[in-house]
């Protein structure tokens, strides 16, 4: 079974912790820290393998930041959730980094999988699940960017990296390569899974979105998005009938409307209620959301920009069903200095690691076959079912 650190505690049934239990259900949004690691720790129960939880000190901010989200009242130091995984003396070290909305413990179908060839570390980005979440106080796009570049960088000071493999997974995906960009030295390979950002509104000039801007409705959805409007104001909105909505897309997206292997009853209640923790706890990294990208997704800086400046080698990975564009990736590789390949996984949407866990899994291990077996990893064939953009 998996273990977890006794750092992290849940609810006891008696004394002051029964009395903030009662606290908790008279809340408008029962939620809190203790509830995300619970939860967490009961998602994670699902996991063979041993595991470590710990929350890694990134302190107050690198010396002479001036990010400001380093910056405090009393310079307290900030925190990255972190689950490592027990693996195989000199295994590659595997990093992974979730997307938005989301937190570490939806990998939680990879873990055992990936965990017999790597040492796995996956962590809940700043400001999101477990993770400290700090008052959102940036103003830019390049601070924005600073917010989660910078932590990653301390996390990975803290954890004394040297070398690493690095996976994102959508909006993830777009911090791990702004990362890599910045960083190259430490990384050894870098996975995209369903990755964000490669486009510009004026590189994907999207007629329906156009018209659909000058409707009314158009203009109001704009008009939230410009104001950081975000999809977990509507689940801490409900307080109480929160976790009900959060159930009934977690239920519908893995459920009935999965574009693979659906979740077992067990499976879809541990990840509801883990979901809604994560969702309906403090607003913090979430409100990147506005300066990262304009409305319909597109991103301010986009990645397909510093294609020329990629320094490590890279592999995607979507879904054959996945809503963000393959398309990109292919044209990013046209100006690449690197190696770089993409690579197609079949019955798999956006979450292709929980909609085709076979599928990713080996996607994953061929993009890593070098580590694996160095001398001929250039003949080794694409496993059987995946394709190659």
């Amino acid at each position: 079974m998996a273990e977890e650190m006794s750092g992290a505690t849940g609810v006891e049934a008696t004394g002051p912790a029964a009395r903030s239990r009662w606290h908790g259900l008279l809340r408008w949004v029962p939620t809190s820290t203790s509830h995300i690691i619970a939860a967490e720790k009961r998602l994670l129960s699902l996991v063979k393998t041993g595991y470590v939880q710990e929350q890694v000190n990134i302190g107050s901010g690198p010396p002479g930041s001036k990010v400001r989200w380093f910056r405090s009242a009393i310079d307290e130091p900030r925190f990255i959730n972190t689950v490592t995984f027990d693996s195989s003396e000199n295994s590659p070290t595997l990093v992974m980094v979730h997307g938005y909305g989301a937190s570490q413990g939806f990998f939680f179908r990879n873990f055992d999988a990936l965990a017999s060839r790597f040492r796995i570390m996956a962590i809940d980005q700043l400001g999101w699940g477990g993770s400290s979440r700090p008052d959102f106080t940036c103003k830019s796009t390049e601070e924005t960017e600073a917010w989660f570049i910078d932590s990653l960088e301390e996390w990975r000071k803290a954890k004394k990296l040297d070398k690493f493999i690095l996976l994102g997974h959508s909006f993830g995906g777009y911090v791990a390569t702004k990362y890599a960009l910045k960083h190259p030295e430490h990384i050894q390979h870098l996975i995209l899974v369903g990755p964000v950002g490669f486009t510009s509104e004026t590189e994907h000039r999207s007629e329906w979105l156009t018209k659909f801007r000058a409707t009314w409705k158009g203009a109001i959805l704009n008009h939230l998005w410009e104001s950081n409007f975000t999809p977990q104001k509507i689940v801490r909105g409900l307080g109480p009938w929160g976790p009900d909505l959060v159930n009934r897309y977690v239920s519908a997206r893995f459920g009935s409307h999965s574009t693979g292997t659906t979740l077992t009853e067990e499976e879809s209640k541990l990840l509801q209620d883990y979901t809604y923790h994560t969702l309906a706890a403090k607003a913090s990294g979430e409100l990147c959301l506005k300066y990262i990208f304009s409305f319909g997704a597109f991103a301010r800086q986009p990645l397909l920009h510093s294609a020329s400046e990629w320094k490590v080698p890279t592999t995607f990975i979507y879904g054959y069903q996945d809503w963000t564009n393959y398309q990109g990736a292919q044209a990013a590789r046209v100006n690449m200095k690197v190696p770089c390949e993409i690579i197609r996984v079949p019955q798999a949407g956006h979450f292709v690691f929980i909609d085709n866990l076979s599928g990713f899994h080996s996607a994953v291990f061929h993009a890593c076959r070098r580590f694996f077996s160095p001398e001929d990893h250039e003949n080794i064939p694409l496993p059987d079912g995946l394709t190659s953009a």
